[in-house]
C-alpha cells in the first residue's frame, strides 16, 4: 500500500466512528430490530429490486413492507448538484428518456471511469427536467413482471428517500436506515459535482445518525472525503472480485481488491470503516475472507443476493430456464450459518424469511 493510501486511511481513522445511539431528529421510534447483537440486518438492494423497478418509491416502500432493515439508494447528481438515486448517472436503462424527443441531443459518449459510456447522463440534466421522466424495470428480459409498472414513477432525489425512510419507520414502528452508495465519485469530483458535501448537507439536515445511515463506497477517497465532514457515520467500503478502486487505479496506486482482502489489508480498512462489503462469492469456503474480517474487527454485508438461477450457485439452481427462481433460501441459509452480518438484496422478502427460519432453527 503506497503512503498516499495510508494517509487516507489516517484521515478516515479521524473521521469515522461506530455508529451513534442517539435516537436524533426521528423522535421516539424503536431501533431496528435487526440491531439486536448478532441478528443479521437484511438491506433492500435499491429497494426490493426484484419486485419493483429499482430506486422508486415503489420499490423501498415494498422493501419495508416485507423485512428491509436498511434501504440503498445510489447516489448521483444533476447539473445543478442535486443528488439523485439511480443505479448509474447514464439512464437510459433506467427511465423512458428515449421516448423524449426535446432531449435527443443530449445523448452522446462520454468516458467514466476510464471507459466510454453512450447514452444520457444525470449530470447533463436539472432536476426539473430529470423529474419529466419515469422509471422502467433495467432488466426487462430477466423481470418481465416489473414492466407493468413501467412510466408510473419519477425520478427521486437522495432527499426524498430519506423523509421516505423516517416515514416508513413511524409507519411500521421501527427504524428504517437509509443505505447510499457514491456513485463513480473520482469522476464527479473531476466534474466539479463532488458527492459527498452534497451528501454531508442532507446528513446534516435531517440529523440523520449511525442508526439511521451507513454511507458506502467502493472508493476509498471518497469515504476519506466523507469523513472528513466529521458526521461520526459507518462507514462501508465495497469490495469488487477483480480489478481495484478506480481511485486508486487513477492515482497510480497498486493496490487492487485482492490485496485489500487480505489480512493485513482488512486491518489496514478497519482503521476507518466500520464494514466490509464484499460479493457473496467471496465469503464462502474456500476463503477464509468472512472469518478474517471479523478478526480485524469489521462487519461484513455480502452482497447481492438474488432469487433467479443464473445468479445462483450451481447447487441451487432449480430447473434450467436461469430466470426462474431456484433454491434461494438455501443460499440464504448457508450464509446466514456462516456468520455474515448483512445480506445486500434484491428479495428482501426472501431473506427475511430465511432469517427468521435460521433464528428459529437454533
Amino acid at each position: 500500500m503506497s503512503v498516499q493510501p495510508r494517509r487516507r486511511a489516517l484521515l478516515l481513522a479521524a473521521g469515522a466512528a461506530t455508529a451513534a445511539t442517539a435516537v436524533g431528529a426521528a423522535g421516539a421510534i424503536p431501533a431496528a430490530a435487526a440491531s439486536r447483537p448478532g441478528r443479521p440486518v437484511v438491506i433492500g438492494h435499491r429497494g426490493a429490486a426484484g419486485w419493483r423497478p429499482e430506486h422508486t418509491a415503489a420499490a423501498y416502500t415494498y422493501a419495508v413492507q416485507t423485512g428491509a432493515d436498511w434501504i440503498e439508494p445510489d447516489l448521483v447528481p444533476t447539473k445543478d448538484h442535486v443528488l439523485v438515486v439511480r443505479h448509474e448517472n447514464e439512464i437510459s436503462q433506467t427511465t423512458d428518456i428515449a421516448a423524449h424527443p426535446e432531449f435527443a441531443d443530449r445523448r452522446t459518449t462520454k468516458t467514466v471511469d476510464g471507459r466510454p459510456v453512450t447514452g444520457w447522463f444525470t449530470e447533463d440534466f436539472t432536476l426539473a427536467e430529470l423529474k419529466t421522466l419515469r422509471a422502467v424495470e433495467r432488466l426487462p428480459l430477466i423481470r418481465n413482471r416489473n414492466t407493468v409498472f413501467d412510466g408510473r414513477e419519477p425520478v427521486m432525489t437522495f432527499e426524498e428517500v430519506v423523509k421516505l425512510a423516517r416515514e416508513l419507520s413511524r409507519r411500521h414502528r421501527r427504524r428504517i436506515a437509509v443505505f447510499p452508495e457514491t456513485k463513480h465519485p473520482t469522476y464527479f469530483r473531476s466534474i466539479g459535482l463532488p458527492l459527498e458535501p452534497a451528501l454531508a448537507r442532507i446528513v446534516r439536515r435531517y440529523r440523520l445518525d449511525g442508526d439511521e445511515c451507513v454511507v458506502q463506497s467502493f472508493e476509498p477517497s471518497s469515504l476519506a472525503a466523507f469523513a472528513e465532514e466529521r458526521l461520526r457515520l459507518p462507514l462501508w467500503q465495497a469490495l469488487g472480485t477483480t480489478g481495484a478502486p478506480y481511485d486508486l487505479v487513477a492515482a497510480g496506486d497498486p493496490t487492487t481488491y485482492k490485496d485489500m482482502m487480505t489480512p493485513e489489508g482488512l486491518r489496514r480498512i478497519a482503521r476507518y470503516a466500520d464494514w466490509i462489503g464484499p460479493d457473496k462469492s467471496s465469503v464462502v469456503e474456500p476463503f477464509t475472507l468472512l472469518v478474517d474480517a471479523h478478526r480485524a474487527g469489521l462487519k461484513v454485508g455480502a452482497y447481492t443476493f438474488r432469487a433467479e438461477n443464473q445468479y445462483l450457485p450451481a447447487q441451487f439452481r432449480r430447473g434450467t430456464d436461469p430466470n426462474e427462481f431456484g433454491d434461494a433460501f438455501a443460499e440464504y441459509a448457508l450464509h446466514f450459518g456462516r456468520g455474515v452480518d448483512a445480506v445486500v438484496t434484491d428479495y428482501p422478502d426472501i431473506a427475511a424469511m430465511a432469517r427468521d427460519a435460521a433464528e428459529e432453527s437454533h
